[in-house]
This record gives C-alpha cells, sequence and structure tokens, in this order.
C-alpha cells in the first residue's frame, strides 16, 4: 500500500492576491466633540482645576492695570486715571528698591545653591541604604519638617537663636558671648538658608527616589561587568536616569526664583536686619498694604513677574538645546 504526497499549493497566486490588496486606510483623528463625548467622564475631572486657575490665577490678572493706572481706595478698582509707566519709573529710580532686588537675588541664588542639590545627595545615599528599617526612619525623619507650618517653623528659629536658645547655650559652652542672631544683618542669610534646607531637603528627595526606582537593572549589571565601581555606576548610570527629572525641578525653581521665601522673610526680619532680609515680596507686602500705595506695589509685582517669565523661559530654552529635556 503506497501514500502518495501532494505537493504544497504554488504561493505565487497567494503572493499575488497579497498584492493587490488595498493598503490599510489611515485611522482618522477624533474631533474634540467626539473626544468629549466618549470621555466626558474623564474631562470632567478636569473642570474643578481648571475653575480653580481661572478664578484664583487668570482672573486677578486683569488687577495689573493698576500698574499703569493712578489707584485710590474705595474708588474704581481699575483706577482712576492712567499715568503710564510713571511707578515703574519710580521704583527703577528708588536705590531702596535696588538693595531689595539685591538681597532677593542673593538669597534666591544661596537657596537654589544649597536646597536644589542637596536632595539628590540625600536621594542616592537612601538608595544605596540595604536596610529597610533605617531607611523608612530617615525618609521620615527628613520628610517631618516639609508637613510643619511655617509660623511653627519660624517660631522654632526664634527660640533656638534668641539669647536663651540652644545656639547661645552653645556658643557659652565654648566659652564666648551670646549672640542676638535675628537681630544681626550678617547672620539672616544664614540662619534662613538653614531652616530652608532643614525644611525641604527630606521632601524633595521623593520625586528622585521615584526616579530612581525606573533605571533598568540590567544597566548597573553592564556596569559591573565592565568593572565599574559604585562611584561610575552612580555618575554613568544613575544620574543619566533622573536627569529629566533633575532638569525640569530645577527649571520649577528658577521660576520661583524672585518669589523667594516670602512668608518665612515675613516672619523672621525685623527693621534691624532689613540690609540683607529685606526681599522684593516683603517690599511689595510693605508698599501695598501699609503704605496703601497700591498701584507702586502692583508695578513692582508686575516686574517681579515678568523677571520669572524670563527666567523660566530662558531656563527652559537652554536645557531644551544644551541637555535636550524641557517642560514644553
Amino acid at each position: 500500500m503506497t501514500s502518495t504526497l501532494r505537493p504544497p499549493p504554488p504561493a505565487a497566486p497567494r503572493a499575488a492576491a497579497e498584492s493587490h490588496r488595498p493598503a490599510p486606510r489611515p485611522r482618522r483623528r477624533r474631533s474634540l466633540r467626539q473626544a468629549l463625548r466618549r470621555d466626558w467622564q474623564l474631562y470632567s475631572l478636569a473642570v474643578l482645576p481648571l475653575l480653580f486657575f481661572l478664578i484664583f490665577r487668570y482672573l486677578p490678572m486683569v488687577g495689573n492695570v493698576i500698574a499703569f493706572r493712578r489707584f485710590k481706595p474705595g474708588g474704581s478698582i481699575f483706577g482712576e486715571y492712567w499715568v503710564g509707566l510713571r511707578y515703574f519709573r519710580m521704583f527703577l529710580t528708588d536705590p531702596t528698591f535696588w538693595e531689595v532686588f539685591t538681597n532677593t537675588l542673593v538669597l534666591g541664588a544661596l537657596t537654589l545653591l544649597f536646597c536644589f542639590p542637596l536632595p539628590i545627595v540625600l536621594a542616592l545615599l537612601l538608595n544605596e541604604v540595604r536596610a529597610r528599617r533605617f531607611k523608612r526612619f530617615v525618609q521620615s525623619v527628613s520628610y517631618l519638617p516639609h508637613f510643619l507650618s511655617i509660623v511653627i517653623v519660624a517660631a522654632m528659629v526664634m527660640q533656638l537663636t534668641s539669647i536663651d536658645g540652644a545656639a547661645n547655650q552653645l556658643v557659652r559652652m565654648v566659652g564666648g558671648d551670646p549672640v542676638a542672631f535675628l537681630q544681626q544683618p550678617q547672620w539672616f542669610r544664614t540662619i534662613y538658608v538653614s531652616s530652608e534646607v532643614w525644611q525641604t531637603v527630606g521632601w524633595g528627595t521623593i520625586l528622585y527616589l521615584a526616579a530612581l526606582t525606573t533605571i533598568d537593572e540590567d544597566l548597573y549589571e553592564a556596569a559591573r561587568i565592565d568593572g565599574a565601581s559604585r562611584l561610575r555606576q552612580t555618575w554613568h548610570v544613575t544620574l543619566p536616569g533622573i536627569r529629566p527629572t533633575m532638569v525640569t525641578l530645577l527649571i520649577l525653581n528658577i521660576g520661583s526664583f524672585m518669589a523667594v521665601g516670602f512668608e518665612k522673610v515675613l516672619l523672621l526680619y525685623n527693621p534691624l536686619t532689613y540690609p540683607t532680609a529685606d526681599v522684593v515680596s516683603t517690599y511689595l507686602f510693605r508698599m501695598g498694604f501699609q503704605s496703601s500705595n497700591f498701584s507702586y506695589a502692583a508695578a513692582i509685582g508686575l516686574f517681579e513677574a515678568v523677571i520669572g517669565l524670563v527666567l523660566v523661559l530662558s531656563a527652559n530654552l537652554i536645557s531644551r538645546r544644551t541637555v535636550g529635556t524641557s517642560l514644553w
């Protein structure tokens, strides 16, 4: 009994049929109305945030018009009459304004210099810790100051630096005389930056620790095979892995450069420390609410906002052209 094997069918007709098959049509993009109709539940979640920004962020910007108009309390909310750039010329020729502007730049630069890299260093150190309990303990201790109110932090700083505070107790122990730290201008920047580091560094590590978890472990394995030490692995694998997060936070920090610590400065400074502690935001507060010169304060605030916008746009452009990462 013999079996006959049939040859397979020729593939040429199938290939020819597939060659004559029409090409797939490109998918049509859905219109905004179709997208809203399909995913209206998701879009409805954005209604409250959009209303918040519209009411509390964009609508008050209309009040910037009083920077160009003479405003009198009790009169029109848009000012009485047009004065042009009068208030801008006033603060540009005011020596006090340039003093507080310099203080703002110095405090902002010191805050950025210490408060930006230290969370990265702490996150890298915590990433190397293998004892989970110790790591959680350090994280909890470092996060805790962020949840304290600015008023509480300022009160703690005042108590620690008072004549009978812990700082002066240490000074007495080494044989020195007590110092009224918050009444001497040369000590204000050190106290402010130190308290800012203590309050913000721990909280700033959260985003970096989250970014560290996204780095592929195979990259570390390849680096170890090539003989890279832990320091080399950190430099060539870890830091490039969290670079987008670093750049994003750096741009955001630069954007808030001019609005440095208004609440804390307002609570800690006094007329004796004005030469080094008075910044643009506190000067604006005194001009607007204590001197009732709202148009002058609005001009200063608009000038500060324009500088912040220029800093953000410049930092974003430089980051996109040099690093290849930006906010937009």
